[in-house]
């Protein structure tokens, strides 16, 4: 894989070259012991770099080791909402005192519902990671409506930190389903310290290549349009393959082309689309993964700062309206080929660095 050009990573970082020199002049005019002075605060500020890059290592090892202390209990999470095993009679009793009001909702949806047989009724949790993104804005805003049939083969999202490199990966686990033959999809993010302040900053991404099955490829979507020959009046079908909206472009890092292919507007989206992506993945690490449960029943909304009845319908719902295409294209080259494809359905991204 290529890796970012130097002149790119400061592009992204959005350069400060341009204010580069100007205090020289000021520091050249001053006395020589107060340049000494300077040289001097130099030492320091390079002996708390270094205390700085230790602490950030201090910090990624203190994760880890509460990491291990979380797994137990993740695990136990996992296998209540897989129908592993049931949740004992102490455990439901305490977790009804904790979140009384969530109880009393809860009470109140099963006196007016049916009462259901016990012997029919659905191992473990339906649709809970699933339900756990839908209640988050940032990952929500990634799923569409066919993404969503095959989230529900979602049985689990794991995090682990990386033994030899500083970062982590999430292992998204998945049941048997209609898409994709892969059971487990990941996505790996990298650190690498940064030389001026020691904090362990993000390198780049890599992720699973999805193994689609015929005709379920959520990344592209197939266009078909009739076109009609100016001489002959004949018309034929002509179909063409061209990328999609899908959560699971996730898995596929942003590809990052060499800086001089670049204008500075497409500069710019490339640096927006690496931070969302590397802000995803931490939202996934430090919220979902560890809150899962009140994501699920949308009481993290209220710690993010908004709730479930923040918001009123403001009139009935209306049908946004669209233009129409005409299926009907002329065309007066009679040797265009019957089908072509503008981007393949698995395209693997090379790394992206950004200090």
């Amino acid at each position: 894989m290529d890796q970012i050009s130097p002149e790119l990573i400061a592009k992204l970082q959005g350069s400060l070259g341009s204010l580069v020199g100007q205090q020289s002049g000021y520091i050249k005019s001053l006395p020589e012991p107060v340049k000494r002075r300077i040289f001097a605060l130099k030492q320091l500020q390079a002996e708390h770099s270094e205390l700085e890059a230790q602490f950030h290592k201090d910090i990624l090892e203190l994760e880890k080791k509460y990491l291990g202390l979380y797994t137990p209990l993740y695990q136990k999470r996992n296998d209540i909402v897989v129908g592993k095993t049931e949740p004992s009679e102490e455990q439901v009793e305490a977790g009804k005192k904790i979140d009384e009001e969530f109880t009393e909702e809860i009470k109140e949806s099963s006196d007016e519902a049916e009462i259901i047989d016990e012997s029919q009724s659905t191992a473990g949790i339906p649709e809970f990671w699933l339900s756990a993104m839908k209640n988050h804005a940032q990952i929500a805003d990634m799923i569409t409506e066919q993404d969503e049939e095959a989230l529900k083969s979602l049985t689990n999202i794991r995090l682990a930190y990386l033994e030899e490199n500083p970062g982590f990966k999430l292992e998204f686990d998945f049941s048997e389903n209609e898409f994709f033959t892969n059971t487990v999809l990941t996505k790996t993010y990298y650190y690498q310290q940064s030389a001026t302040s020691g904090d362990l900053v993000f390198d780049h991404a890599e992720g699973t290549v999805i193994e689609w099955k015929e005709g379920k490829d959520l990344s592209v979507t197939i266009e078909t349009k009739k076109q009609r020959h100016k001489s002959t009046n004949k018309t034929r079908v002509v179909k063409r393959t061209v990328p999609a909206e899908t959560f699971f472009n996730f898995f596929t890092p942003i590809e990052v082309p060499d800086a001089e292919e670049l204008d500075e507007s497409e500069e710019n989206d490339i640096g927006e689309q690496l931070e969302a992506d590397y802000e995803l993945g931490e939202e996934f690490k430090e919220k979902l993964i560890p809150h899962a449960i009140d994501w699920f029943t949308g009481k993290a909304l209220e710690y993010e700062g908004f709730g479930l009845d923040d918001y009123d319908d403001e009139d009935d719902y209306y049908e946004e309206n669209s233009d129409e295409q005409d299926d009907d294209d002329d065309d007066d080259d009679d040797d265009d080929e019957e089908e072509y494809s503008s981007a393949p359905a698995n395209q693997q991204a090379p790394e992206c660095k950004q200090q």
